[in-house]
């Protein structure tokens, strides 16, 4: 088991938490935490996250019409 120090918001500290057994198979790598203190669990976010990118396609514009 791995064990972090973190701010628990529900103790209003930091305390010590802990990784609890992982049924996953991520061992001591797992991303779930649980506070010692009141059982509070985290979720640690190992990666990084990239926005969305947007599609370039260009939409063709419609030629404007006038009144005769």
């Amino acid at each position: 088991m791995s064990d972090r120090e973190l701010y628990c918001d529900i103790c209003e500290g930091v305390v010590l938490f802990e990784t609890p057994h992982c049924g996953d198979g991520h061992g001591a790598d797992c991303p779930e935490l649980a506070c010692t203190g009141c059982g509070a669990a985290v979720l640690i976010a190992a990666g990084t996250l990239r926005p969305a990118t947007r599609s370039r396609r260009r939409v063709p514009r419609l030629a404007h019409r006038h009144a005769a």
